[in-house]
């Protein structure tokens, strides 16, 4: 396995270098945005660790070039921004993880492994799924609610994908953060629950029939209102 390590700690670089190849991972390493997109263009990882707060070109910055070129390498942002909102950012420039700063070794040594065994998903044969009055498509990334059709960031859309595949069902939040955006929960965030909010806004406002319901403790379930 080889990966990407973006940091411009010199002392982290070199700490996380020797650790990840003890553990037979191959590391490139940058420390600045500008070598780390260079770096990227030239090699293929299977995963990139970055902080955010870079010389130069910073970490979503980086993010949303290498997204915009169609590179789709699993991104695991590291900094010491450890507001929701701050992740919520990370996330919507395209990161597929987020781990604070100060952080244990083998939580993203863990993170990294998962990131680069996910498996490409298996959809069904047809790409548009269908729920009440909602129709989406997940070839075309369209989605409405009684023809009409509403924007949803990428984050959102997934989530509401996993909402229709799994429709009646109760998912907890450690489904949602686990299986639909490959994450280790945090029970100490609210990430999740943002979102949710976010998607009930888009999907749920101006009309009459909530469709996406809250379960005290357990999580979040897709259902008709009778």
């Amino acid at each position: 396995m080889r990966v990407l390590l973006i940091e411009d700690e010199p002392k982290m670089v070199n700490t996380l270098k020797k650790g990840l190849e003890e553990h037979q991972i191959d590391v490139d390493f940058a420390y600045d945005g500008a070598l780390g997109r260079l770096l990227c263009e030239r090699n293929d990882y299977a995963v990139i660790v970055s902080d955010i707060i870079l010389p130069g070109l910073n970490g979503m910055e980086l993010l949303r070039i290498l997204r915009e070129q169609g590179n789709h390498t699993p991104v695991i942002f590291l900094s010491a921004l450890s507001q929701t909102d701050d992740k919520i950012a990370g996330f919507e420039a395209g990161a597929d993880d987020y781990l604070t700063k100060p952080f244990e070794f083998r939580e993203l040594l863990m993170r990294i492994k998962a990131l680069a065994r996910r498996p490409i998903e298996t959809y069904q044969s047809s790409p548009v799924l269908k729920f009440a009055d909602i129709e989406m498509n997940t070839e075309t990334k369209e989605f409405f609610r009684n023809g009409q059709k509403i924007m949803l960031t990428p984050r959102e859309f997934s989530l509401m994908e996993y909402l229709l595949k799994n429709p009646g069902r109760v998912i907890s939040k450690t489904e949602i953060a686990e299986r639909v955006w490959n994450l280790h929960f945090d029970t100490g965030t609210n990430v999740i629950e943002v979102y949710v909010n976010f998607l009930r806004k888009k999907v749920e406002k101006g009309f009459s029939q909530k469709l996406i319901h809250t379960q005290f403790k357990n999580g979040y379930i897709l259902k008709e209102e009778v």
